[in-house]
């Protein structure tokens, strides 16, 4: 593993910065970063493993035992929470707060505040948009520049005889989607929140989480979801928009770069991204406004890094609005920062980029709390298959079996 600090010989200070992985954006960053450092530190990155819950595991360990390599690190939001009530977290002076949350959308300033505080600098952001294929949507009859609910694409798609793509897999695309429904209903899923697990008072079973579990069930019984609606994830969802059978899917900004790419490989021909079309998470309801999922990477300091101060300003450097522009484009991740939106490279390379900004100012976070991975766990136990959820019954049994979990009285 890398050093945290610079070697004994009082050498330039090293900071270790663990990234998720990606397409080697956040290693070019972290070489900008350190040109511009001017030799007074350098940062190296350790990529931690693909799969989130696999990566807060990793960092939970080694920060548990007070671990000083860990300067920097990438963190999906719904963690959050859990590493600052543990006190992994460096306390962010309120200067650099200040700096880091300038033009940054709500949802990401949300999705890095716990107790009230902001614990983790906002880095990019991450939303579903609503993709459909124009050609679908004209013969439909749907005016897509204009809110459209669930409801309606149901009916386009049952119409038209084409897909509607979500993602209905036990993982975490299961707790995003259905985030997404109950507060775009008006709810959340964590309707009372405490640091004490016993205390938490969830919203399943309010009127707003009944009606998440109505539409979730209506489409899962829509017949246009695809034959393996139980196992569908981002990327099978993904080809099957891509596929003659194409309609409508929500999904995550990636799904313009990879046709591009197929494009270029020869596996797809141009007419097919020529059809995309792009807008706004469905209502659940019409005339309320979508909340679309929020997701990304948010930066964490190290508790007990020996470097922070350094760490901090490194961190302003890696969010910063030429860097945050560039990692867009470069890797398709979008950016927190609204000025970015602005930018022409980034305008031109994702034309879809205005409703992006627009999703991720209505997006709403997973729920923020140190028992994420309890919360979570259960809803995708109690919501999958999605082909079962009883509207009448399944939000009180969720409810029942995720408190047990909470209070230690059951096991997930």
């Amino acid at each position: 593993m890398l050093a945290a600090c610079g070697s004994g010989d009082g050498g330039t200070p090293t900071l270790t910065w663990y990234t998720n992985p990606d397409s080697g954006g956040q290693a070019e960053i972290a070489s900008r970063c350190t040109e511009a450092a001017e030799g007074r530190y350098r940062i190296e990155t350790a990529t931690l493993p693909r799969e989130a819950s696999a990566q807060r595991e990793q960092l939970v360990r080694r920060l548990a035992a007070n671990d000083s390599s860990i300067d920097i690190m990438s963190l999906d939001p719904p963690f959050i929470p859990e590493f600052a009530q543990a006190g992994f977290l460096a306390p962010i002076p309120e200067d650099v707060a200040e700096r880091v949350t300038e033009d940054v959308v709500e949802s990401a300033i949300e999705g890095s505040t716990w107790d009230d505080e902001l614990v983790a600098v906002p880095f990019w952001a991450n939303t579903q948009i609503l993709w459909y294929r124009t050609s679908v949507a004209e013969a439909a009859g749907l005016d897509m520049t204009q809110p459209v609910t669930w409801d309606q694409l149901i009916t386009a798609a049952q119409d038209q005889e084409k897909l509607l793509g979500v993602q209905g897999i036990r993982a975490e695309a299961l707790t995003v989607w259905f985030n997404a429904l109950i507060e775009s209903a008006g709810g959340s899923i964590i309707a009372e929140n405490s640091t004490d697990p016993e205390q938490i008072v969830l919203g399943l079973d309010s009127p707003e989480g009944v009606r998440a579990a109505e539409v979730m069930r209506q489409i899962s019984d829509s017949g246009v979801t695809g034959p393996a609606l139980s196992t569908a994830n981002e990327d099978s969802t993904a080809t099957g928009f891509e596929s003659e059978d194409g309609g409508f899917v929500v999904n995550y900004p990636f799904l313009w770069p990879r046709a591009l790419a197929a494009v270029e490989a020869g596996t797809m021909d141009q007419s097919v991204p020529d059809d995309y079309g792009w807008a706004v998470y469905p209502q659940v309801d019409e005339g309320n406004e979508s909340a679309p999922p929020y997701g990304g990477i948010n930066l964490g300091i190290g508790a007990f890094s020996e470097n922070v101060d350094f760490a901090y300003e490194a961190s302003e450097c890696i969010t910063s609005t030429e860097n945050q522009a560039y990692y867009f484009v470069s890797n398709g991740n979008p950016a927190s920062d609204t000025t970015v939106y602005e930018d022409p490279a980034v305008l031109e390379e994702f034309p879809m980029a205005p409703v992006i900004q627009q999703s991720l100012e209505q997006a709403a976070p997973r729920p923020q709390t140190p028992y994420y991975s309890e919360v979570s766990g259960g809803l995708q136990r109690e919501y999958h298959p999605t082909t079962s959820v009883d509207p009448e019954s399944t939000p009180q049994s969720a409810t029942d079996f995720i408190t047990a979990v909470l209070k230690k009285e059951q096991l997930l």
